[in-house]
């Protein structure tokens, strides 16, 4: 059966080739936007524990944690409360790194734990003016202490090389606080977000809850999943992803539908020889099955070349570009290899159907 099911499928090879044509463009998008979410949701999620933080503080409804703005007016009252142990402002600034478009500039005061906490592996630490790397930015493009750095016009001195254990954070470099409000076109009395370290008698959950009553207007967030949740660029993602799975199964199942009828239409004469030799309805419909899976099979392996190509070209399009870089996982391939299979699947049962409900397979010669 197998050598059948390959010689009908290159009977038709111009029907075959624009039916997983359509296939291909469904499965590519669905794993395009798979791997956007994938790191949309990575850099959301690294962004929590900046710096060893416990939680982290921004806006309210932000698109994503970078696009956060928080005045720094409400600091004194944050680290009034009395589950912090320390807070301090970070300004996020994305863009700016040449030959880095993902790498992230975090401005930080030199006297909060963030800057604390680093662990330099060369050089010293930050001052105006100057810049840390992290050791991964800094080996990608090939970085030591005393270069110069040129951010949106700027000259920075690279003062030092550090390593923090968290990747956004190590592609990343450290500035003063005031150099990065520059940078980023803020305002002295503006932050992008709060890193918090809670006393050692409150866990990092009910320090978020005590923190979301005291300041309904910001966001605390102590979980990953949490930060993934929030960013209304990944639900809008999410949401163009579900939708994009129905439109490829409901588009690709209509034409590998429509191609498998016609075939069926085309070789009735055939199909009927085939009864007459002891085929059952079963081994025709295993026959139509097999030639849709064939079809959609092909379209999905040409779909996965192309999400794969189309996801380094979706971040720039979307604007985001500079805080996410696409992950391809082999969960996502798979969703899209099952997705791309099922379209076959869907689209054998209508013809399967019509060869099934012939009370004599010798009748579909008649006409």
């Amino acid at each position: 059966m197998l050598e059948l099911i390959a010689a009908n499928v290159r009977r038709r090879m111009m029907r075959t080739a624009i039916t997983a044509a359509g296939v291909a463009i469904g499965v590519g998008a669905v794993v395009a936007l798979l791997a956007l979410s994938a790191g949309l949701n990575q850099s959301a999620a690294q962004l929590v524990h900046l710096g060893r933080a416990d939680l982290g503080l921004f806006q309210r409804e932000a698109a994503d944690p970078t696009s956060s703005v928080l005045p720094l007016s409400l600091l004194r009252r944050v680290r009034a409360q009395p589950e912090i142990r320390e807070a301090t402002p970070i300004q996020l600034v994305v863009g700016d790194v040449p030959h880095a478009p993902g790498a992230i500039v975090f401005g930080v005061d030199p006297d909060g734990f963030v800057a604390r906490l680093l662990v330099l592996t060369a050089g010293q630490p930050i001052s105006p003016g100057q810049v840390d790397v992290g050791d991964r930015l800094a080996s990608q493009l090939h970085l030591h202490v005393g270069d110069t750095l040129h951010l949106s016009g700027r000259t920075f001195g690279v003062a030092g090389v550090y390593h923090s254990g968290i990747t956004e954070q190590d592609m990343g470099i450290i500035t003063v606080l005031s150099d990065a409000q520059a940078l980023a076109g803020r305002t002295s009395d503006e932050a992008t977000t709060f890193a918090i370290r809670v006393v050692p008698q409150t866990t990092a959950v009910q320090a978020t809850k005590e923190l979301s009553k005291a300041f309904p207007g910001l966001l605390a967030i102590s979980e990953p999943s949490e930060a993934i949740r929030a960013g209304a660029n990944n639900q809008l993602i999410s949401k163009a992803v579900l939708l994009i799975v129905v439109l490829a199964l409901i588009i690709g199942t209509l034409a590998v539908a429509n191609t498998m009828l016609a075939a069926v239409l085309e070789r009735r004469r055939e199909l009927a020889l085939l009864g007459t030799i002891g085929w059952s309805a079963r081994q025709l419909g295993g026959l139509v099955l097999g030639e849709a899976v064939a079809v959609s099979t092909l379209g999905t392996a040409a779909g996965l070349l192309l999400g794969v190509a189309a996801s380094k070209l979706l971040p720039g399009a979307l604007g985001l570009g500079a805080f996410i870089s696409p992950v391809l996982t082999l969960w996502g391939l798979s969703r899209a290899i099952l997705i791309g299979i099922l379209i076959g699947v869907l689209g054998a049962v209508y013809p399967i159907w019509r060869v099934a409900r012939t009370e004599s397979i010798v009748a579909l010669a008649a006409t």
